[in-house]
């Protein structure tokens, strides 16, 4: 799951970092024998529409104030990265399932498969668009779904951008949920059978169904329509029972935070009135320790699981 990576077998990144609407946020992953620490983390808040996520239009508006605010960020870490993760708003790109009853043998046939499976679809040229995806469900009859994200070229290269400006290589770059959900993939306790997991953020709510390691179902949903979290859940269950053959959801997982205080706290209670199912936080402390410094807060799960979840990922692809 990555827009974009260039690393091949080489080393995992020294930090994650992620430009949202609101804030720049980052982290450093250590170990402590085989389990992994997180060594420090920083934040720091964004002034209104200096980024505004979009996958039609310029995402960066105001490139130095973002850049100034990334040097900020990363020097509260206390060390300094040179290669990173990027983690970008999940409303600058889209993201897709794609199923092919047959897989071309070749790589370079299955690029131009999954490029003209998504052309028909995407709101500009697919020649102006970064496409990547990853391998997901197969079936008994040997058809295989396909996890595809698609962004405008030059909306990527802003971001890398602002990080080439503060001295920073942005190697490998991803969105905030599936960031989330490779947190929960590098867990002990992965479920076997089907999850749901929401992940709120100012302008936008991402639903992941995953069956086991795989995404079945993916929507993110602006959070300027019309339609609410218990509308868009409903639809979501609906499609799960009569699409993908779903019988419930052995955990509810919710991470995030909303446009307004408290919008965690109401989604929770909507999902188990809706679903009829205890809803977890996402907790990254679950999949990794914080040192003694760190202390907790109310915004810390939120700040962290996209950036662990990026982390984890990439050590867990170094290493194979």
């Amino acid at each position: 799951m990555s827009l974009f990576t260039s690393w091949l077998a080489s080393p995992p990144p020294d930090a994650a970092i992620e430009i949202a609407s609101d804030r720049i946020s980052a982290a450093v992953l250590g170990s402590r024998g085989a389990s992994p620490v997180v060594q420090a983390y920083a934040v720091e808040p964004l002034p209104a529409g200096a980024v505004i996520p979009s996958l039609t239009a310029p995402n960066i508006v105001d490139q130095t104030t973002v850049t100034a605010v990334l040097r900020r960020t990363v020097e509260k870490l206390g060390t300094r990265p040179a290669r990173v993760a990027l983690v970008l708003p999940d409303s600058s790109a889209r993201v897709s399932l794609v199923r092919f009853d047959t897989i071309p043998a070749r790589r370079e046939d299955l690029d131009q498969l999954v490029r003209w499976q998504v052309k028909k679809a995407a709101p500009f040229p697919v020649d102006d668009a970064m496409v990547t995806y990853s391998p997901g469900a197969r079936s008994a009859d040997g058809a295989a779904e396909f996890l595809v994200e698609l962004a405008r070229r030059d909306v990527i290269a802003q971001y890398e951008d602002v990080c080439d400006r503060a001295g920073l290589y942005a190697g490998l770059i991803d969105l905030a949920t599936l960031g989330v959900v490779n947190l929960f993939l590098a867990s002990p306790d992965v479920p076997t059978d089907d999850w749901l997991l929401v992940h709120m953020r100012p302008e936008y709510t991402s639903l992941v169904i995953m069956r086991d390691r795989d995404v079945i179902f993916f929507r993110s949903r602006p959070d300027s329509e019309e339609d609410t979290l218990a509308d868009a859940v409903h639809q979501t269950a609906m499609y799960y029972q009569d699409r993908l053959a779903g019988h419930g959801f052995s955990r509810v997982l919710l991470g995030g935070h909303g446009r307004t205080p408290g919008a965690l706290d109401a989604a929770r209670r909507s999902l188990e009135e809706r679903l009829g199912a205890i809803v977890e936080p996402a907790d990254p402390t679950r999949t990794a320790a914080l040192t003694d410094r760190i202390s907790t807060n109310a915004d810390l799960s939120d700040i962290l699981s996209p950036l662990l979840g990026m982390l984890l990922r990439a050590q867990r692809e170094a290493a194979a």
